[in-house]
C-alpha cells in the first residue's frame, strides 16, 4: 500500500498543476471623464479662408494620366473621378485650383481643375484625366513634358 501512496501521491501532485492556467479577464476600460463645457464666446462669424494657391506658381516636369481602371473612383477631395472631366492630381496645390497644362513638345494647352493628391510615380508632377489628356495629344505617349501655371478665377 505504501508503494501504491508513494507512485500516486506525486502522480496527483502533477495532475494538479497540469491543468490549464486562470488567466485574469481584462476589466472594462475605463469610461473616459466627461469633458468639461467650454465657455461660450460669441464672436462675429468670420468666413472660412479657403487656402489659396500660390499666385504665379509655375513648374515644369512630367505629366501622366488616370488609367481607365481609376475611373469612379473617389479622389482625395472626396469627389468621384470621371476621366470625361478636365481634372487633375497635383501634390501640393490646394484643391479647387485651376491651372494651365502645356505640352511643351506640340504647345497644345488645358484648363484644368485640382480635385486629387498625386501623383504617386516619382519623377512625376501631375496626373490628368484622360479628357486632359486628349486635349495635350498625348494618349498615345503616356507621358509629357510639361508646364503648369495658376489661373486666376
Amino acid at each position: 500500500m505504501r508503494k501504491i501512496a508513494t507512485f500516486l501521491l506525486p502522480l496527483m501532485l502533477l495532475a494538479g498543476c497540469a491543468g490549464q492556467p486562470v488567466t485574469p479577464r481584462p476589466s472594462a476600460p475605463a469610461a473616459p471623464p466627461e469633458p468639461q463645457a467650454a465657455p461660450v464666446i460669441s464672436e462675429p462669424s468670420k468666413p472660412v479662408a479657403k487656402p489659396q494657391a500660390k499666385p504665379g506658381y509655375v513648374a515644369k516636369g512630367k505629366a501622366s494620366y488616370y488609367a481607365a481602371r481609376h475611373h469612379g473612383r473617389r479622389t482625395a477631395s472626396g469627389e468621384r473621378l470621371s476621366n470625361h472631366d478636365l481634372t487633375a492630381a497635383h501634390r501640393e496645390l490646394p484643391f479647387g485650383t485651376r491651372v494651365k497644362v502645356t505640352n511643351l513638345s506640340n504647345g497644345r494647352s488645358v484648363v484644368v481643375r485640382i480635385t486629387d493628391r498625386g501623383p504617386h510615380t516619382r519623377g512625376r508632377l501631375i496626373d490628368l484625366s484622360q479628357a486632359a489628356a486628349k486635349q495635350l495629344d498625348m494618349l498615345r505617349a503616356g507621358v509629357a513634358q510639361v508646364r503648369i501655371e495658376t489661373v486666376d478665377n
